[in-house]
């Protein structure tokens, strides 16, 4: 056994406790600067999910700065977050004290924030398939599993685009129990080569649980056309002791180095948005056992106003994450779901800070991609801004797209300084770009123009 897993066995496991939504008043006891937005918090988190970890309260939080401080805006949901409407109708409702008439405003708001952008609930899912209620095939080669026990937090982002998964609507809810089934869709599908397993979290699930999804693979023989084990996971920043601390860590890591001795590449897609969160030591530490097992650590995040859109921010985070190992991935622009109107950098604002920030890196740092937009045809990446036939219009690129033959190919939309998303933007006149409204394919060639 490595000196790292007896040292992490030998420590005591602190077993991790979320601190809800019931237990707000407890948090404004420990901090009490808190108490000043006690109440707005209380009632905004009717609407948004709330919930943090003993690290985010300890290690990122600056509470006796909290009007300034990144960490609460990107955790704690307030009423600014709300359109005026929406807050107008949830204080009215509140003030007067009815369970079920403040319920209903609720459930009316939540519908009016989009809860699955970019027609996750109808393109991506497998046709046909009764028993894949939390498998999404979003490309020919890639498979998103949403594992029914990961699909929580350690703490949630105010911004999160799966918001839907955290609120108790079962309607609104990815979610797979039986491994089976699908076992059973991937040997059907040999196109696929790549399964994300995302949530939610799936690092929020006790190993054994995870094993019942990814122990098979542990196997070489089976399905061999599946090459890349990938996880989508804010735990390392959020949580990092799930892989420093207890024999459940020693066996998740151990899989990990299973999966990669059956020839399968392990890659532990990391979320972290802020240099703050590469900070702490038991962050470093997981980050090195994670390491050694083999798999490779990328990094993502989205760009996020009075979070982290700075382009001196991400430059200080690209080269930090470099100096640890972790390979910067992607800059994402925030979807258009939830409090989007309050976290919403402008495209045109987000493609100078990449280009700001990518520029004051080192080659090592260049791998990251972006800014890109998750939408219904694939993603976009925003490559500059130019002019078209005298017409001032964005340089866009597929990174992915659900037509492989569209991908890596430019084309351009009129420019819009106030546009914060890709259905906002306007083909260039004589233009006809090639999907509808929900993403799919109408017309034969990438880019066509009207004779």
């Amino acid at each position: 056994m490595m000196d790292a897993e007896k040292e992490s066995m030998s420590e005591p496991f602190e077993k991790y406790r979320p601190w809800t939504r019931n237990q707000l008043a407890e948090l404004a006891d420990k901090h009490p600067e808190f108490s000043e937005v006690l109440s707005d918090v209380q009632m905004a988190s009717r609407v948004f999910p709330f919930r943090l970890s003993a690290h985010v309260i300890d290690n990122l939080i600056r509470w006796n700065d909290l009007e300034e401080d990144p960490f609460f805006h990107l955790l704690i949901p307030t009423m600014d977050m709300l359109e005026e409407r929406h807050r107008e109708a949830l204080r009215e409702v509140c003030l007067g004290g009815d369970e079920s008439k403040i319920s209903s405003v609720v459930n009316s708001i939540r519908s009016d924030l989009n809860p699955h952008p970019a027609g996750q609930m109808t393109l991506n899912t497998p046709e046909g398939e009764d028993h894949l209620n939390g498998v999404q095939h979003k490309y020919p080669e890639t498979v998103l599993l949403f594992p029914s026990a990961g699909q929580t937090c350690h703490a949630y982002c105010t911004y999160c685009f799966r918001w839907a998964q955290f609120i108790g609507d079962s309607d609104l809810r990815f979610a797979q129990k039986e491994a089976e089934y699908f076992f059973s869709y991937l040997q059907k599908h040999e196109e696929i080569t790549d399964v994300l397993v995302t949530g939610g979290d799936p690092m929020v699930m006790r190993t054994k649980m995870l094993q019942k999804y990814l122990e098979p693979f542990c196997d070489s023989e089976f399905l061999p056309h599946i090459n890349t084990i990938r996880f989508g996971s804010r735990a390392l920043t959020f949580w990092p002791k799930r892989f420093t601390e207890g024999e459940d860590s020693n066996e998740l890591l151990a899989m990990f180095r299973r999966l990669i001795s059956a020839g399968r590449h392990v890659a532990f897609m990391a979320h972290i948005g802020h240099p703050r969160e590469l900070e702490s030591p038991t962050f470093k530490k997981a980050v090195k056992r994670i390491q050694r097992t083999g798999a490779v650590i990328r990094s993502q995040a989205p760009l996020i106003a009075g979070f982290n859109d700075s382009a001196d921010l991400w430059a200080q985070k690209w080269r930090k994450e470099v100096n640890l190992g972790i390979v910067p991935y992607y800059m994402f622009i925030a979807r258009d779901t939830g409090a989007q109107q309050y976290f919403k950098v402008p495209l045109s604002d987000a493609f100078e800070i990449y280009q700001e920030a990518v520029s004051n890196v080192t080659g090592l740092a260049r791998t990251v991609r972006g800014p890109s937009m998750s939408c219904g045809p694939g993603k976009v990446a925003i490559d500059g801004i130019s002019e078209i036939d005298g017409v001032k219009a964005f340089v866009l690129r597929f990174i992915q797209c659900r037509e492989p033959e569209l991908v890596g190919r430019p084309f351009f939309t009129k420019f819009d300084e106030h546009a914060s998303w890709f259905d906002e933007l306007e083909p260039i006149d004589g233009q006809v770009l090639p999907w509808d409204s929900n993403g799919r394919l109408k017309l034969p060639s990438p880019l066509l123009r009207d004779e």
